[in-house]
């Protein structure tokens, strides 16, 4: 039988219209949509389904991006198709931490409202950056950046694509010398803050007062941590590591090969966009992947895994 893991995409992948279909078709979905509306006193349809310049503000963006990834699986679910493992890139973990069964939808969604309230505030504007760096690999990057002070990885996404974090004008000092040591190409990226880096510890410690108020629960399957790259099993790790997560790194590209080694052959990934479906392709071509972003996929997706024993009858 196939192992399958259900895989969420972090910051970034948000796009206008996300989810819409969702609502219109899934008592499921309009549920969970609505339901958020009212527990963060935002017009959540607005902000997810149509074009506004909220959706790319981390304070909103980190509770709509798990609203939708939320929704759609929670009708995936219904559809009868089921995970084995959980993953989230960043934010993403919030997602696979309550598919996996360790805190309800409602919780995660109010837990990122407050996290991407504290990443976009932690450090003022202009002060922290972070940049994309192509065609080099994280050893070769680390010596780099080694005697940069206030300059770190922030995501091991996968071979190929590692991004760097910290201070401003010591992240365009990395980026130039990365270019100069071999590096194809150096991306700075439009984000509001530096993210993952050891400027927002400061955010971590405050959303573990957060975490201290939410009721955790038993897993009923595992899920890998960024943190580590492992499976987590028990869940009185969780609150830790979620505070240390907002400034350590993405450790996704070793999240997924930790996966493979332990059985999995067939990654679904859940959300707009198809950010980690073109890592997994870098990663191990040998695996299958199938992405769910629209009303028409959850069938499609639920027909062809129906073979492997992972779509049980509609529930």
């Amino acid at each position: 039988m196939s192992k399958i893991a259900f895989i969420y995409p972090g910051q970034g992948a948000q796009k206008a219209g996300m989810g819409a279909d969702f609502y219109e078709k899934s008592e499921i979905a309009k549920h969970i949509f609505d339901q958020a509306g009212e527990e963060l006193d935002l017009d959540m349809k607005a902000l997810c389904f149509e074009e506004n310049e909220k959706l790319d503000l981390t304070e909103y963006t980190q509770a709509a991006m798990v609203t939708t990834c939320l929704a759609m699986t929670r009708v995936a679910e219904s559809k009868g198709l089921k995970a084995d493992i959980t993953a989230g890139l960043s934010l993403g973990e919030y997602p696979a931490i309550a598919v996996a069964g360790g805190m309800n939808d409602m919780d995660a969604v109010r837990l990122v409202r407050q996290r991407g309230i504290l990443m976009q505030n932690t450090v003022p504007a202009g002060e922290g950056a972070m940049c994309a760096v192509m065609s080099m690999d994280a050893e070769e990057i680390e010596k780099v950046t080694g005697p940069i002070d206030g300059v770190s990885i922030a995501n091991y996404n996968c071979p190929g694509q590692i991004v760097i974090t910290g201070k401003k004008e010591a992240v365009e000092e990395a980026a130039e010398k990365l270019k100069e040591a071999g590096a194809r190409r150096t991306v700075m990226l439009n984000v509001s803050g530096p993210f993952h880096s050891q400027m927002l510890i400061p955010a971590g410690e405050k959303l573990a007062e957060e975490l201290d108020r939410i009721r955790f629960h038993e897993l009923k399957i595992p899920y890998v941590t960024n943190v580590s790259a492992e499976k987590v099993t028990d869940i009185k790790e969780t609150s830790g590591l979620l505070t240390k997560q907002i400034s350590s790194p993405v450790r996704w590209m070793q999240s997924m090969e930790h996966m493979i080694a332990d059985g999995v052959d067939t990654f679904v990934e859940i959300g707009p966009g198809r950010t980690l479906e073109g890592f997994l392709r870098k990663i191990d071509r040998s695996v299958n992947v199938f992405h769910i972003s629209q009303w028409e996929d959850v069938d499609k997706v639920c027909a062809e895994l129906a073979e492997s024993g992972n779509v049980m009858e509609e529930a």
